[in-house]
């Protein structure tokens, strides 16, 4: 058996070997390299939450380890139909589950944000386990990372026209009761003349390149239902959220 003196000197070993195992920081052969110690990790303000559109999870984790027909893919997190929730990416660093897009002025979204999936085939139910369990991670997340509860979209609502995940029938609203993602609240009353449900889209973070498109995303996300045209109650609940956001309007 070893001593005490032994077995120290043994662990010093090893944790000598580790730290010469570590990745050293990124040097610039051109400079001078002196250190400072007044820097942090990748901070997300964004998360992005998606469906699979695959038959399992085992299939799901599968393709974000790999590829799929556009190229290498990935997310931060995976959450199963059955509750069960998988890391694949750090937070610290830049998965690759957003594409094309912009969100408000954020225009390179995988930079900035926290991607979530959910097995999901794109058609049946969101279970109440899986949902549960995204609730317990958008906890985790908000209050770790201290990115903002409002700061919840889905893939659709950055890439309308492109992509329609997570769908009309994820529940928003059931996010929103649970405190997280932007939601109107209150009674919903008509606008004022003269209000601009454009710039109400804008100022959310929509993109208006395409604009049946964006309406589209937008009343899966706020309506649960599809449609390339604004309403009146489109405009009541823009109204809404843009002075929830403090655009006024009265």
């Amino acid at each position: 058996m070893l001593s005490t003196h032994a077995r120290l000197a043994l662990l010093s070993s090893v944790l000598l070997l580790l730290s010469a195992c570590a990745p050293a920081p990124v040097r610039n052969p051109i400079a001078q390299w002196v250190p400072s110690p007044n820097f942090d990790q990748r901070r997300p303000v964004l998360i992005v939450v998606h469906f699979t559109d695959e038959q399992s999870a085992e299939q799901a984790l599968h393709t974000l380890r790999t590829a799929n027909s556009g190229g290498p893919v990935s997310s931060h997190y995976l959450v199963g139909n059955d509750g069960r929730i998988y890391q694949l990416v750090a937070d610290s660093q830049r998965a690759w589950h957003a594409g094309a897009g912009h969100w408000g002025t954020i225009t390179d979204v995988n930079s900035a944000s926290i991607g979530i999936e959910l097995d999901n085939d794109g058609h049946s139910p969101f279970t109440k386990a899986q949902i549960d369990s995204l609730l317990h991670l958008l906890a985790d997340l908000t209050d770790r990372l201290r990115i903002p509860r409002t700061q919840i979209i889905g893939h659709e609502d950055l890439a309308p026209g492109r992509k329609d995940d997570p769908g009309p029938s994820f529940p928003w609203q059931l996010l929103a009761d649970a405190g997280f993602g932007l939601w109107p609240r209150g009674v919903l009353a008509d606008p004022p003349p003269g209000f601009d449900p454009w710039m109400a889209l804008g100022l959310i973070g929509y993109p208006l390149d395409d604009r049946a498109a964006t309406v589209r995303s937008f009343h899966h996300h706020f309506r649960g239902m599809d449609g390339n045209e604004l309403d009146a109650q489109d405009l009541r609940v823009l109204y809404a959220l843009s002075r929830q956001l403090g655009a006024g309007g009265d």
